[in-house]
C-alpha cells in the first residue's frame, strides 16, 4: 500500500478526478490502479475564489515496489505506514486487583476502555451524573439560573468536552497513530464514518451524549465497572505508594494503581493532592472573552463566493495577536455556528465557553479571544492559579447580576472604552442571559488592553471582525488546567507510585483527542506495570 499526499483538485471536482490523479501521479496504467481509500481530506482556502481539496490517499497498485522506486525523489509518495493498534499486554486470568480510573472524560473514558479490552476490569469513579441525567442539570442552568455543583458542563459522564464542538484533531506527536483508534472507537460507539478522513473532524453535543453511552456500555460488557456519583475524597499514599481511594461517601477501594484523569475544573481533588503532598506545579493557562459573529460574515471572510458551500460547511478561522505589552491574544475552540454556554462549576461565578451541534447551523460564530498568563502573573503556591480563576469568575458573576447572567459588552463600544447599552444585529447566545456594560473591570488591566489591540488588528485577516456589533462575553478563564500533576517516564507521580496523571486535568493534554491519546498511553503504562 502507498501512501500519496497533496492530491489537490477543485473543491467541485468530479468524481473520477481522484482516480485520475492518481494514475497521473503514479504514472501508471488504469489496469495497474487496483483500489484507493481516503486518508484525508482537507481544504485550501488560501484564494476564496478558488478554494480547492487536498487529498491523503492510500493506494493498491500493481508492482508496488517498481513505483516506488519510479517515484523515490517525490515526497509525496511513500509506503503507508501501519496505522493498526497493538495492544501491549493482556491481564492475566488470576487477576486479583482492578486498576481505578478517576474521571470519564475523554481520557478516563480511553483509559478505562483500553483497560477494559485487555482484560483488566477497570473500576471508573466519576464524581457526576450519567450523561443524560447530566444533561437535564446543565440546562437547569442554562434555562432556570440553577447550579447543580456536582452535574454541570464540567463534571459529569464524558467530560466538559461532551458540551463543545466536539473537535477531534490534535497538534500533539502521535507516531504510534493512536489518533486512528480514538477515531475507530468512535466511529464503533456511533459518530458519522467521515470523521476518520476529514482534516478538521468534529461530532457535535448531541452526537456525543448517545456515543459516550455506548462506550460505558462497551466498557462494562468487557468486565468493567463505572460508578457515578462517586467523587474521591483522598487518596491512600504510604510510604510513597498508592494504597487505595476513599469516596465522598465513606466507601474505600484498595488498589495500587489509580489513573488520575480529572478535568481542568476539579479544584477540590487538586486541593486534597496537595495535602497529601503529591507533587504539583502552577503552569500557564489563558483567560479572555467569547466573541460572536454572523456565522455569514465568517464564512464570507474565509470563503468569498465559495461562502455556503455545504461541501465546506460552516468555515472556522484560527487567529493570534502579540500584543505590544508583549501578551499574546489568540482564538481558542472557535465553535462555527454554535452557542456560548455558561460552564461554571461553582455557586457565585460566570465561566463561559463554546459549544456547536454536528450540524454548526446555529446563527453566530463564537471563539475564545484570550490572553496567556504565566505563574508570574499569580505568585504563590502550586494553585494560586486556581485562586486567580476565582477572583475573576466572581467578579462576572457581580457584574452579570449575580443570577449567573454573564456581563457582555459590543466590540465597537470594549474599543471605544465606552459601556455597551442596547444591542446590535449581533443577539448573544449566553443563557442564562447576558447583561450589558463595560468588560474592562472584569479581567486585569493586561488582558483588557491586550485585546482591545488584537481585535482590529483580527480584522486585517477577518473582514469584518472588529465590527462595532459583534458580543463579548465574559469571563472565558478554563482554558486549560491551572496545574500541572508532574509525572516520569512510567508516566506515574514523582513521588506518589501507582498514581497515574492523565489528561487535561493533570496539565498533559488540551482538548478531546489529546486527551483521548493520553488516555491510551496512560492504560498501556498501568498495564505493563501489572503484569510485570
Amino acid at each position: 500500500m502507498l501512501r500519496l499526499t497533496e492530491i489537490k483538485l477543485p473543491i467541485d471536482h468530479p468524481r473520477h478526478a481522484i482516480h485520475d490523479a492518481i494514475v497521473g501521479r503514479l504514472g501508471i496504467r488504469v489496469d495497474e490502479l487496483h483500489g484507493f481509500t481516503l486518508f484525508r481530506r482537507g481544504y485550501d482556502a488560501r484564494k476564496p475564489s478558488a478554494i480547492s481539496f487536498i487529498y491523503t490517499l492510500d493506494v493498491d497498485v500493481a508492482n508496488e515496489e517498481k513505483v516506488l522506486r519510479r517515484c523515490k525523489n517525490d515526497p509525496h509518495v511513500k509506503p503507508a505506514p501501519d496505522t493498526r493498534y497493538y495492544f501491549v499486554a493482556q491481564a492475566p486470568e488470576n487477576l486479583v486487583e482492578r486498576p481505578v480510573v478517576i474521571g470519564t472524560g475523554p481520557c478516563g473514558l480511553f483509559a478505562g476502555l483500553i483497560l477494559a479490552q485487555m482484560g483488566f476490569r477497570p473500576i471508573i469513579l466519576e464524581r457526576g451524573k450519567e450523561v443524560r441525567e447530566r444533561s437535564k442539570d446543565t440546562w437547569g442552568l442554562w434555562r432556570k439560573h440553577e447550579l447543580n455543583p456536582e452535574s454541570n458542563v464540567q463534571f459529569g459522564e464524558g467530560g466538559a468536552g461532551t458540551f463543545s464542538d466536539g473537535k477531534l484533531y490534535s497538534q500533539v506527536k502521535d507516531p504510534k497513530h493512536y489518533s486512528r483508534k480514538v477515531l475507530h472507537e468512535f466511529i464503533k460507539a456511533g459518530a458519522p464514518p467521515e470523521i476518520e478522513y476529514v482534516s478538521k473532524p468534529h461530532i457535535g453535543t448531541f452526537r456525543l451524549v448517545g456515543m459516550v453511552e455506548v462506550m460505558r456500555a462497551n466498557i462494562i460488557e468487557l468486565g468493567g465497572e463505572v460508578r457515578f456519583q462517586s467523587r474521591v475524597s483522598d487518596i491512600e499514599i504510604d510510604n510513597g505508594q498508592v494504597r487505595g481511594v476513599t469516596l465522598a461517601n465513606g466507601a474505600h477501594i484498595a488498589t495500587r494503581h489509580v489513573v488520575l484523569a480529572i478535568g481542568h475544573s476539579a479544584r477540590d481533588t487538586f486541593e486534597m493532592l496537595h495535602r497529601r503532598g503529591v507533587y504539583l506545579e502552577a503552569k500557564p493557562f489563558s483567560v479572555g472573552f467569547r466573541i460572536e459573529h454572523p456565522q455569514a460574515l465568517i464564512d464570507r471572510a474565509r470563503f468569498g463566493p465559495n461562502a455556503g458551500n455545504p461541501l465546506l460547511g460552516a468555515a472556522d478561522y484560527k487567529l493570534v495577536h502579540h500584543a505590544s505589552n508583549g501578551r499574546s491574544v489568540y482564538s481558542f475552540c472557535m465553535c462555527p455556528g454554535g452557542t456560548v454556554v455558561a460552564a461554571t462549576s461553582e455557586a457565585g461565578r460566570v465561566v463561559t465557553n463554546g459549544m456547536s451541534q454536528y450540524s454548526r447551523n446555529e446563527r453566530n460564530a463564537n471563539s475564545g479571544i484570550v490572553v496567556g498568563i504565566t505563574p508570574g502573573d499569580y505568585p504563590g503556591d502550586p494553585l494560586a492559579g486556581i485562586a486567580f480563576q476565582r477572583k475573576w469568575e466572581s467578579r462576572a458573576f457581580e457584574l452579570g447580576g449575580g443570577n449567573y447572567n454573564a456581563p457582555g459588552q459590543l466590540v465597537g463600544d470594549f474599543i471605544a472604552q465606552r459601556p455597551s447599552t442596547k444591542l446590535g444585529v449581533v443577539l448573544p447566545s449566553y443563557t442564562p442571559g447576558v447583561t450589558l456594560g463595560d468588560l474592562s473591570a472584569t479581567l486585569p488591566d493586561y488582558v483588557i488592553e491586550a485585546v482591545r489591540e488584537a481585535l482590529p488588528a483580527f480584522e486585517k485577516t477577518i473582514k469584518g471582525f472588529a465590527m462595532h456589533d459583534a458580543v463579548l462575553t465574559g469571563v472565558e478563564t478554563r482554558t486549560s488546567s491551572p496545574v500541572r500533576i508532574k509525572r516520569d517516564e512510567s508516566y506515574q507521580s514523582l513521588n506518589a507510585k501507582g498514581l497515574y496523571p492523565a489528561g487535561e486535568g493533570a496539565g498533559y493534554a488540551g482538548g478531546i483527542m489529546s486527551a483521548a491519546i493520553d488516555g491510551i498511553e496512560v492504560a498501556e503504562a498501568v498495564a505493563l506495570d501489572m503484569v510485570k
